[in-house]
């Protein structure tokens, strides 16, 4: 089929550079790389069309704030949760993987790390979204990225008390995945993790103190460690 990676940056040279290697990966019809730098990109009836034509979607690593600027509630968006929404297969690193969950760190001011948020889970850069792309199998599931190699886990057990303290969810789920590492997921909810490791986490209680400029308490977290070729059923979790 058609291979469409989407990104936000104006790297053409990379652009090339990750075509030729996702064309040298396995078969197919054509593959191609839309970058948008503004907004206005996405009102583009080419580039929806483009879309909409497409059997695979990858979005890129970058900055998901811009992903959020530029597509939320246009027709870009509408065009991806269609696809989506057929069954067709979606993907995405970094930043592109940050963006899959129902919920996702949105990172509208800045990135943050772990100590900072864990010692103000209100602070300004604790920027969540929601409701971006509507993949079934990840409803109530936020995602992070570069997660052992970055120390992301105090960061993200902030984002998974915020979503529970703010009366997002009544439970939340986390799947968060290390560097060169990927998680794939079959349409009956079976994931097998490539690379690895990969952390799968699920709570269903509101933290103890979730309050601005005040240390995070949150207990009761199950998580499960997933190595490569391990599996992971996210229906079942």
């Amino acid at each position: 089929g058609d291979f469409l990676i989407l990104r936000a940056d104006t790297a053409d040279d990379y652009a090339r550079k990750f075509n030729k290697e996702i064309a040298a990966l396995c078969p197919l019809n054509s593959v191609g790389t839309i970058v948008f730098s503004n907004r206005e990109d996405s009102d583009d009836k080419k580039v929806v069309d483009i879309i909409q034509k497409a059997e695979v979607i990858f979005f890129a690593g970058g900055d998901q704030s811009d992903y959020v600027r530029f597509w939320q509630d246009t027709p870009v968006q509408d065009a991806l949760n269609r696809h989506i929404a057929a069954g067709k297969p979606v993907g995405g690193s970094s930043a592109g993987l940050a963006i899959l969950g129902e919920f996702s760190f949105a990172s509208m001011i800045d990135t943050i790390h772990s100590p900072e948020a864990l010692a103000d889970p209100y602070g300004n850069k604790v920027t969540i979204s929601r409701d971006f792309l509507r993949i079934p199998l990840l409803a109530g599931t936020i995602t992070d990225t570069h997660f052992v190699k970055r120390d992301r886990l105090g960061r993200l057990l902030v984002f998974m008390a915020r979503i529970l303290q703010d009366g997002w969810a009544d439970q939340v789920r986390a799947i968060a995945v290390e560097e060169n590492a990927a998680v794939l997921i079959e349409p009956d909810g079976q994931a097998k993790v490539v690379g690895g490791p990969a952390y799968f986490l699920e709570t269903k209680n509101r933290p103890e103190v979730c309050r601005r400029k005040t240390p995070l308490q949150f207990k009761e977290i199950a998580a499960h460690r997933a190595t490569n070729g391990m599996t992971f059923d996210v229906v079942k979790w």
